[in-house]
């Protein structure tokens, strides 16, 4: 994101230095800016029996939400707001193998996509520290000043919180838990409690790290992976849904982060249109990420994958858990939700896991910016922008444009090939393990559905 828009500059510190982080080593792997949670080398304990086994017994399920609380999360955060509660109940709704109410045993526990960039540290709200990973159990109304972003003339989103959450209800504990009547929310209102804690505002950094937090608040060495109440629990199943509309930027640092602002560092920076110098926008962690070739007359690319400069941490440290140490070392069901920059969409299956079909990643485009009025073109009414500044600004073109079904728009978002290839690499050719949507519909409740049903279809025998 450029300073207009999330309140980046680029100044850098060095950011403190890990080299065992996910079964790394090397000098270039590490920490966040202000720390972080190394990954043990040796997580894998064993087969601990689990859903994944088929042997129909297991109920327990630990629920993930890496939320981006970034400046262009505000219409957004008031979409997923409003699913929440049909989220509790699906979950509540789940069968076992013989067609009995499971009564699961849940833990949901939500975070946010901010690592703690140092290119954002200067314009944080007074009390705001980057979650890095941790849970975020307060009420949105006691946060509720981050509901209005960074930079001059800010967007403004209180309602992502007030709407859903107009009583503030917080779990006893880092995350809330409940099992039929047994709950950590006061007041049993399980719904409420989400609704609260779920909202994360628009004051986060706006160099998202989403698969980065969802590793660090996975990390059996966390403190609330610990004691007699942890929240990634043996034999549950882990389900993990991520919600941004930007290119992932989990940063390898600390060498990562000069090549943010360290103007010797700039091949992945983009020109300033006002300025005709280049400078480091979001553009680079799409630059520095993935890798495209040469697009056609139309500005078209035939594909777009991930790709590995030494600037983000490689898809290998995210896969190797959860593929390695979590499905095969542990025998441990994994599930991933992506609402991500993908265009709507149109179709999903009316039978379990009720992925979707048609429209979405199917129709999903690599292309350079077309700065013609949208529809025809990407810039949207009341926005000054230009083909160049866009590129300027995230580089690719966007995946998706939302409107709000009444002449209005919810913003655009770019195509999320590093979180897609993560989640894609969880399916098997006997089973649906990754669902992604559009962050762009202006309805979630079929991604709350795809999310639910791969859950549902965990808890049956594997044939």
């Amino acid at each position: 994101m450029t300073l207009d828009d999330d309140g980046i500059d680029d100044g850098i510190d060095d950011g403190p230095e890990d080299d065992t982080i996910g079964g790394e080593s090397s000098e270039t792997d590490g920490c966040p800016p202000g720390g972080c949670l190394d990954m043990e080398e040796e997580t894998s304990t064993g087969n601990q029996g689990s859903c994944a086994s088929g042997d129909g017994e297991c109920n327990k399920i630990d629920l993930l939400f890496v939320i981006d609380n970034s400046g262009t999360m505000g219409e957004e955060q008031v979409n997923l707001s409003a699913n929440f509660p049909l989220l509790i109940d699906k979950l509540e709704e789940l069968e076992d193998a013989e067609g009995n109410l499971l009564v699961p045993d849940v833990n949901i526990m939500v975070t946010t996509t901010d690592l703690g960039h140092p290119s954002c540290t200067q314009f944080e709200l007074p009390g705001y520290d980057p979650a890095q990973g941790a849970p975020i159990n307060t009420a949105c109304t006691t946060r509720i000043d981050q509901f209005t972003g960074l930079g001059d003339n800010p967007p403004s989103f209180p309602q992502a919180c007030t709407d859903a959450c107009p009583v503030a209800i917080e779990p006893n504990g880092n995350f809330i838990h409940f099992e039929g009547d047994d709950t950590n929310v006061p007041g049993d209102n399980i719904q409420g409690a989400l609704s609260c804690i779920g909202p994360q505002g628009i004051a986060g950094c706006g160099y998202e790290a989403p698969l980065e937090a969802m590793l660090q608040a996975i990390n059996p060495g966390a403190q609330w992976n610990q004691g007699n109440e942890p929240f990634l629990r043996d034999g549950a199943v882990l389900a993990v849904a991520i919600v941004t509309d930007e290119a992932d930027c989990s940063v390898r640092s600390p060498n990562g982060y000069a090549y943010f602002t360290d103007s010797n560092n700039d091949e992945f920076w983009e020109t300033n249109p006002a300025t005709m110098t280049p400078q480091a926008t979001s553009a680079v962690c799409w630059n520095a990420g993935v890798e495209c070739g040469e697009p056609d007359m139309n500005g078209v690319y035939a594909d777009c994958n991930s790709v590995d400069n030494g600037v983000l941490h490689p898809l290998t440290r995210y896969l190797d858990y959860l593929q390695n140490d979590l499905i095969a070392g542990q025998n441990k069901e994994v599930i991933m939700l992506g609402i991500l920059g993908v265009p709507v969409v149109t179709e999903n299956n009316d039978e379990v896991p009720f992925e979707p079909i048609a429209g979405g990643v199917m129709d999903l485009v690599y292309r350079e910016w077309n700065g013609a009025p949208y529809p025809d073109g990407d810039i949207l009414p009341g926005d000054p922008g230009t083909a160049e500044s866009k590129k300027f600004e995230f580089s690719i073109g966007p995946g998706c444009t939302g409107e709000d079904g009444m002449g209005g728009f919810t913003g655009q978002a770019i195509p999320p090939v590093r979180v897609k290839e993560v989640c894609e690499a969880l399916n098997t050719e006997d089973r649906v393990r990754c669902c992604i949507e559009s962050v762009c519909d202006t309805d979630f409740s079929d991604a709350i559905g795809c999310l639910t049903g791969a859950i549902q279809q965990s808890f049956q025998p594997i044939g």
